[in-house]
């Protein structure tokens, strides 16, 4: 079951409409619905770690200058290296439509690809403008794999930002990654899967763990490189390591697998609660999960008390952006004191938060979606110690004198797990000893 709004609902109304809140439930507890102008990125943010993360993958980006500047600003295009995506931008004849889409498709995938002889897996990545909208981007994939099958698969996925907030384009990805995992055999033994991108270094602590704990066969989505890709079956058991991914678990189960419920994780009591739905699931006894995550929990609650010191006691606001705002906030509410004002998300997904809601205070205002204006006078009357925000409110509320947090830098950095719950909460704190620093 999910609280994610129709696609129609998600638009900006159109000018002069009025966009009424709405109140629900979610839960025992009540849920603000917005439906007005928001304020997040486009779902082509995710190819900037994405690309880091599937080592022979290339994303091309069928779309206008204005994609092509996004990814160089966000990104930082290393100029003096072979990058790993780029824009096939729309010019003037096809916009008049005096050039076939498709056939400009093919001509610069067969040049790229014959510049490029290490793509294995190329991505066709669509974009917001109504002339890549029309382009029939499954059908060109499909075409580009009985061409070049042979040494590039070739996929694709929607990045628009009509139909998607930055996260969801990694799961708009991983799920048109999910009908080329391969099956698993039906005599195999059951294996977990973990689901959602993690940064190298984090996704070997997890693997660690779960061996110590005695699961040996772990794999992950996406993998590092685009040939080891994991098989799955009706015995595979996955856990999702972030919250946007709903079309990839549908896809998944699917396929048969399961999602093991779980809180996200992030800091210790997300970890732990993560961690133990694999033990559980795999038959783990609790001696063993006890003596394998012990270490690890005592590291990582050292590493909050130092934090604990700046942050205790600070209000926080999130605006609507990332989809971890819900976990986030749970971590920040019971592992370092701070209070949540409002915990706004762009979607929320209640079975897979169902987890993550239980654990929320019950005086934090929930809400899904955004009619900005509003929430910024919301914010404004609070007057929050912190907010967590998109890069284009956070400039304006700093200069009214609100602290504020990127989001998007939580995604780009490691947060997962109990080594990096320490950097978690100093993402946190950081903001607001900086403030106190340049305070005359």
């Amino acid at each position: 079951m999910t609280c994610r709004p129709a696609l129609s609902d998600s638009h900006p109304p159109e000018p002069g409409t009025p966009s009424s809140p709405s109140f629900g439930v979610c839960g025992d507890r009540p849920l603000l619905r917005e439906r007005g102008q928001h304020e997040v990125f486009c779902g082509l943010a995710g190819i900037i770690w994405l690309h880091r993360k599937i080592q022979d993958a290339f994303f091309l980006i069928i779309g206008s200058r204005t994609c092509a500047h996004l990814m160089q600003s966000a990104a930082g295009v290393m100029i003096f290296a072979e990058p790993r995506f780029a824009t096939a931008v729309l010019e003037e004849q096809d916009l008049a439509g005096l050039a076939d889409a498709q056939d400009e498709i093919d001509r610069v995938v067969a040049r790229l690809l014959e510049r490029r002889p290490d793509i294995r897996l190329l991505f066709l990545v669509g974009s917001c403008p109504s002339e890549v909208i029309k382009i029939d981007l499954q059908r060109a994939a499909l075409r580009l794999s009985k061409v070049h099958g042979a040494r590039t698969r070739v996929v694709s996925y929607s990045g628009s930002g009509l139909e998607t907030t930055f996260t969801q384009g990694e799961d708009a990805c991983l799920a048109a990654l999910v009908p080329d995992l391969p099956s698993a055999a039906a005599d195999e033994a059951p294996d977990l899967l973990v689901v959602g991108t993690l940064p190298d270094v984090v996704e070997d602590q997890f693997g660690r763990l779960f061996a110590e704990m005695g699961i040996a066969r772990t794999a992950f989505l996406p993998p590092r490189r685009s040939t080891a890709l994991p098989a799955i079956g009706p015995k595979t058991r996955f856990l999702l390591a972030q919250p946007f991914l709903g079309d990839t678990a549908r896809c998944l189960e699917a396929r048969g697998a399961r999602r093991l419920a779980a809180p996200f994780p992030f800091g210790v009591e997300g970890t732990t609660g993560w961690l133990a739905a694999a033990a559980q699931a795999f038959g783990v006894d609790d001696l063993t999960f006890r003596r394998v995550t012990a270490p690890g929990r005592e590291r990582a609650a050292r590493a909050l008390e130092r934090q604990r010191a700046t942050l205790e006691g600070k209000r926080v606001f999130f605006f609507p952006e990332s989809q971890l705002e819900i976990p986030l906030a749970r971590f920040l509410v019971r592992e370092l004191g701070m209070e949540a004002i409002e915990i706004g998300t762009p979607y929320l997904h209640r079975a897979h938060l169902a987890e993550e809601l239980a654990l929320l205070p019950a005086t934090a205002l929930l809400s899904e979606g955004q009619d900005v204006d509003r929430q910024l006078d919301r914010c404004r009357a609070a007057r929050p110690d912190l907010v967590v925000c998109g890069l284009g409110l956070a400039n304006p509320l700093e200069a009214e004198g609100i602290t504020t947090k990127w989001s998007i830098e939580l995604v780009f950095s490691p947060i997962h797990g109990y080594e990096q719950a320490g950097d978690l909460a100093e993402l946190f704190a950081r903001p607001l000893l900086r403030r106190a620093l340049l305070k005359v």
